[in-house]
């Protein structure tokens, strides 16, 4: 959207974007951009409330009115809480699972957690009637495994496409393994905001253990493809500044 932007600043027609990643704003440096701290996909916070989504709406408008480009400004609120956890009626959950510390490596215990999520997924699947896995091909298992090799000295270079490069396959995995964990982790009792879910996925999952464990490898390798994908989207800033790293 920020090369767009730019193609039509240059035609005359002023423009604004609402920003979920805010580094990939900042190095593209769209005109003006409003960044909103909420979860993937909703860039207007949650469903059928339209006062909020009004509001956003409103502070994005705003920014035409600026001159002095490019603009970025942040929006202050995190998205309301919504029914997320609420499974559809008739829907039970399918299992219990206790809790407990997982034992073994890291790879070992992100098999692990992934298995015992599956049966969540199924559920949001039965209770959404959709999914937004399946960009990669792989499963969810497969992805696990693909990025785990990542944390060894022998990685697997190829996803499903030969074609990808390396950086990219990483990024297409870590993405669609990080939505099979937020799908999973929707229909689980509780409400359930954006920050909410960012919280559980970075603090309390082996997932998130291995994302930012991948965050420092690649931050330390020479490549500046893998460099770029540590720095400016493996890991929300809002993440990184709760953890206190740049």
């Amino acid at each position: 959207m920020s090369a767009v932007g730019h193609y039509l600043e240059q035609e005359g027609v002023a423009t604004v974007q609402i920003s979920l990643i805010r580094e990939h704003t900042v190095a593209l440096k769209a005109p003006r951009a409003l960044w909103v701290p909420f979860m993937l996909g909703r860039p207007f916070g949650v469903p059928h409330d339209a006062a909020f989504q009004t509001r956003v709406l409103t502070e994005a408008l705003v920014l035409l009115a600026r001159t002095d480009g490019p603009v970025l400004e942040d929006f202050a609120d995190d998205a309301p809480t919504d029914n997320l956890g609420q499974p559809a009626q008739g829907l039970t959950c399918p299992v219990s699972f206790p809790s407990f510390k997982a034992k073994g490596t890291l790879a070992t215990r992100l098999a692990d957690e992934i298995s015992q999520l599956q049966a969540w997924h199924a559920l949001a699947q039965q209770a959404h009637q959709k999914t937004k896995l399946g960009i990669t091909g792989c499963t969810p298992a497969e992805l696990g495994a693909f990025l785990s090799s990542w944390l060894s000295d022998s990685p697997s270079l190829i996803l499903k496409d030969h074609s990808m490069a390396p950086f990219q396959a990483v990024k297409f995995a870590s993405d669609e393994l990080k939505t099979f964990y937020y799908e999973a982790k929707s229909v689980q009792p509780g409400q359930h905001s954006s920050a909410s879910m960012q919280q559980w996925f970075w603090f309390e999952t082996t997932a998130g253990e291995a994302f930012l464990t991948l965050r420092k490898k690649f931050a330390r390798e020479g490549d500046p493809a893998f460099a770029g994908l540590a720095t400016l989207s493996m890991v929300p800033r809002a993440v990184l500044a709760e953890l206190g790293e740049p």
